[in-house]
């Protein structure tokens, strides 16, 4: 049973990688290096952060690098907000009377103004901070706070916390709400990888506080059935169709939709879940397609999902208010969408309404 929750502060309780992006781009500049993009950021960062800057800055000591990162980051700190989730979670471990440390590498400084500001400081019962390297110091806190391993998880968003989750040999969590992409947290094989805290929330309610295990395949054949969900293209007045973009598809654009409900019918599934998710309000709902999507890698989690597909429009002026499933959105002429970086079964899609076929899915 988990009964203590190891918490990263970057990417897992708040969301600070605008700030960071920006920061580390000042110290590359000041050093001569060229910027970077965000997608580039996110793909060469690692921790510990001295590796990454010795990768890009070799000819420039550490305490000039640290000195001019924090100048311009407190010019930027105010863009440091809470991830979804986070807050309830936290919340919710204390309703629980679960343990809640914090090991980051953000020094006291940087978490104090942020945690007050917040006001998750008074979430955490022990915060362990400035930390260059996490595995150097997981011992120490078990040992410290008597905290059994196999009742203990680790919860961050980078390789270097599962790592470290490994090297004190309790469980490790992944979220996908902060650096390091699906690919990079799935190479480092954590028990679970998380679109977010709430995710963890509801998995130790719905499991009684234990992590879930991995199953036979025999045992998952009896337990486990396809979900059924929905999605469309939604055009708007002129054409145009909107893309999405979100963490739990390896960062790929894709259409909004979801889980239909029992007793709920599919078009009025699909009218609810484009609400959540963009705000919108549909019309003139058009079947295109059924896909079978089982196990696709691009999906942050092995399932088996029966995709029903349509095309919709948009009711009014195409006001979208994203929730949290998506990062980005666009509108987009078909043939412009079929640029980006799609996930498989939204190509599927596009390509059928660009050219309509008889049958089934071409799946």
């Amino acid at each position: 049973m988990i009964r203590n929750v190891i918490l990263d502060w970057s990417g897992t309780l708040v969301d600070d990688l605008p700030a960071v992006w920006r920061a580390t781009n000042f110290v590359l500049g000041r050093s001569g290096v060229p910027e970077l993009t965000l997608e580039q950021f996110r793909a060469e960062f690692r921790l510990p952060y001295a590796d990454f800057y010795r990768h890009y800055t070799p000819h420039i000591a550490v305490a000039q690098l640290e000195a001019w990162f924090y100048e311009h980051f407190r010019q930027v700190e105010d863009s440091v907000v809470e991830l979804p989730h986070a807050r309830e979670f936290l919340a919710f471990c204390r309703e629980r009377g679960l343990t809640t440390l914090l090991l980051s590498t953000v020094p006291y400084e940087l978490y104090a103004v942020q945690a007050a500001r917040l006001g998750f400081d008074r979430f955490l019962d022990h915060p362990y901070l400035g930390v260059g390297d996490k595995r150097s110091k997981i011992h120490e806190i078990l040992a410290v706070h008597r905290l059994e391993p196999r009742e203990t998880v680790f919860v961050g968003d980078m390789q270097h916390d599962i790592d470290t989750a490994k090297h004190g040999g309790i469980g490790a969590c992944a979220v996908l709400t902060g650096y390091n992409s699906l690919a990079q947290l799935r190479a480092s094989k954590p028990h679970l990888i998380l679109e977010h805290l709430g995710e963890l929330q509801r998995i130790l309610e719905r499991d009684g506080f234990e992590l879930p295990v991995a199953t036979s395949a025999n045992e998952g054949e009896l337990t486990r059935r396809p979900i059924v969900t929905v999605g469309a293209l939604i055009f708007n007045e002129v054409g145009q169709v909107l893309m999405v973009r979100t963490r739990k598809w390896s960062n790929l654009w894709g259409i909004p939709g979801g889980k239909v409900k029992y007793g709920e019918t599919s078009i009025a599934a699909l009218k609810r879940e484009l609400k959540e998710e963009t705000d919108l309000d549909i019309t003139d709902v058009r079947f295109v397609l059924v896909q079978d999507c089982i196990g696709s890698r691009e999906f942050y989690r092995d399932e088996h999902f029966l995709l029903l597909n349509y095309t919709c429009r948009c009711v009014g002026t195409p006001a979208v208010k994203l929730n949290d499933e998506a990062q980005e959105f666009r509108w987009l002429s078909v043939g412009e969408a079929m640029t980006l970086d799609l996930n498989h079964p939204t190509r599927t899609l596009l390509e059928r309404v660009v050219k309509p076929c008889v049958g089934g899915s071409r799946e």
